[in-house]
């Protein structure tokens, strides 16, 4: 629904029949219950933000986190030579688990990652408080959108400082949670979509070649300052998801003789 250019161009269904029935086929998805309150109201929410006019004293950052497996090998892989391609041996050893943060700016395409050896309150307000200080310093207060993930807390800044600079870091901050089953309003799981597909390969074994292969992809990625064109409105939601909205609307469009299909 929302987009940013050729990095989201799919051509994987080219060639295919669009419509053909695959029964041995499924897809996953965070499916919202219908004529769900308190889902429309985070959704609409998120959308008035992505409307707003870019202001660099307000700036308007999208944040996600997401676990990445660390995993060894378990025998050497045979390189690759003429007429063969690398072979790696599809046993392997996990690791451990890192977990990545990262921070989206739709409207100027700057992204901010960091690498952390677990999920904790204390890591997400760190990242945050480099978010607010280091990243946007001059910001009067960071608009930060991101999901209702437990450590995504105020609270967390308190159980990671002291009160008065939790307090600071708190009036440097509005936030705006995204619906459960709908992380797909966060414009950050755009960037972590584009991050592990372009960056991170499938086996990495230490923490300290992954922080290395994310901090110089996000460098190049700041440099190309790739924005995101996010287009789907709150007016766009109540046409096309109007089965999310409560039942007195789904009434309103009858009166209307509007479908609600």
């Amino acid at each position: 629904m929302g987009n940013c250019g050729e990095d989201f161009t799919d051509d994987s269904t080219k060639g295919s029949k669009k419509n053909e029935f695959k029964p041995h086929l499924s897809e996953y998805w965070k499916i919202p219950p219908h004529h769900d309150a308190e889902f429309v109201t985070c959704m609409e929410d998120v959308l008035d933000v992505y409307q707003r006019p870019y202001d660099p004293a307000y700036p308007v950052i999208c944040m996600d986190e997401s676990p990445k497996q660390l995993i060894g090998e378990v025998r050497q892989s045979l390189p690759a030579k003429s007429g063969s391609i690398e072979k790696v041996d599809d046993e392997y050893v996990r690791l451990g688990v890192a977990e990545l943060f990262l921070a989206v700016e739709p409207l100027t395409g700057e992204m901010v990652a960091e690498v952390e050896n677990k999920r904790a309150k204390k890591d997400w307000a760190q990242f945050i408080r480099d978010l607010v200080d280091v990243h946007y310093p001059t910001a009067k207060k960071v608009i930060l959108v991101m999901d209702n993930l437990n450590t995504h807390k105020l609270l967390s800044l308190y159980e990671a400082f002291d009160p008065e600079e939790a307090h600071r870091l708190r009036e440097k901050l509005e936030l705006h949670y995204t619906p459960k089953h709908g992380s797909w309003l966060n414009i950050a799981e755009i960037g972590f979509s584009i991050l592990k597909r372009q960056c991170i390969p499938f086996r990495v074994t230490e923490i300290s070649a992954l922080r290395n292969a994310v901090k110089s992809f996000i460098a190049q990625r700041n440099v190309e300052k790739r924005v995101v064109n996010w287009q789907f409105t709150a007016s766009d939601a109540r046409i096309k998801l109007r089965h999310l909205y409560p039942e007195l609307y789904a009434k309103i469009l009858l009166l209307q003789g509007t479908s609600i299909l």
